[in-house]
């Protein structure tokens, strides 16, 4: 696959913001490696007391998955979603530009043998991750253990951000990235024995979708994991990244799922959120996305749990 080509329109005011952006944080991410974890931290935490409607989406999602926490303990692990998210984006910046030289040693990968029993059958992989802050550097660590990944790709709506993402991820991978909706592309990676960045968990096309438990509530789930596995006759490797603090990170993989894909293709998806959901709360659960509205589409009759934060939201324009 090739990358989006750099057109002229990149230029224009409309991506000036993001012009901007990107080269503020090229700048920032000369310093230290800890004062930019702290200034990120200490600027999520700020935006996390000024993005009320936010702050009420990541409240309702942690009161669905940790119900026994009291609201103390509750407003703490908002506050430190913030701090993860504001860190999250040098992070992010940090997978991106440094150098191999930088990074080495700041984090460690274990459970590399896993894939590596995968690869010596020929078999393919899928990668199985959530959605974490921690995501792109989680990569960038995989990367310098030694592994080899083809990203699934979703086009960015923002045609700079498309173009530098997908080459940023590229030169990181030294693989090419692979649409998620070109589905005999990925078919034929996995049968080649390649190894499938994966992260199912914010595709939410209600098509393909059924209702299975994600801490403790039904939520659609796509079918796709499955599916994938069965016809690109891979395995499916879970993978876990994770801050550990002081400027140090941890990559864990886990063995590859026994017996998956199964008969049922509902029970695979059920088995895939339990999955997700024990590593999220062995390894990183402030990190995980609760900014995202997990648990928008639900079997009718459930209660929206959304409800306040749209109804305080004003609208745009």
């Amino acid at each position: 696959m090739h990358a989006p080509p750099f057109r002229a329109s990149f230029l224009g005011p409309r991506y000036w913001p993001v012009w901007l952006g990107l080269g503020l944080m090229r700048l920032l991410h000369l310093l230290p490696i800890t004062w930019q974890l702290a200034f990120g931290e200490a600027l999520g935490r700020r935006l996390g007391r000024m993005l009320g409607s936010r702050r009420r989406i990541v409240r309702a999602n942690l009161a669905v998955a940790f119900p026994a926490q009291n609201a103390a303990q509750r407003e703490a692990m908002v506050d430190a979603h913030f701090a993860a998210l504001g860190r999250g984006l040098f992070e992010a910046a940090l997978a991106w530009w440094s150098s191999d030289a930088r990074l080495r040693g700041l984090g460690t990968v274990e459970g590399v043998e896993h894939l590596r029993a995968v690869q010596a059958k020929k078999q393919g992989a899928l990668l199985l991750t959530g959605h974490f802050t921690t995501l792109e550097l989680g990569a960038r660590f995989l990367c310098l253990a030694g592994v080899d990944f083809h990203a699934m790709y979703r086009p960015y709506e923002n045609g700079l951000m498309d173009y530098f993402m997908h080459r940023w991820r590229e030169r990181r991978s030294r693989l090419p990235a692979l649409p998620r909706d070109e589905l005999r592309t990925l078919v034929k990676a996995l049968r080649g024995g390649a190894s499938v960045w994966y992260a199912p968990d914010q595709t939410l096309d209600t098509r393909i979708s059924v209702y299975v438990p994600f801490f403790g509530k039904k939520v659609a789930t796509i079918v796709a994991t499955s599916k994938l596995a069965q016809m690109g006759r891979a395995a499916v490797v879970p993978y876990f990244p994770a801050y550990l603090g002081g400027g140090r990170w941890k990559v864990v993989i886990e063995p590859a799922l026994a017996d998956f894909p199964g008969p049922d293709e509902t029970a695979d998806a059920a088995r895939v959120n339990a999955v997700l959901e024990a590593g999220i709360r062995a390894h990183a659960p402030a990190e995980y996305f609760w900014v995202h509205r997990r648990f928008k589409h639900v079997p009718a009759g459930e209660p929206d749990i959304y409800a306040r934060a749209d109804a305080e939201t004003p609208p745009a324009g």
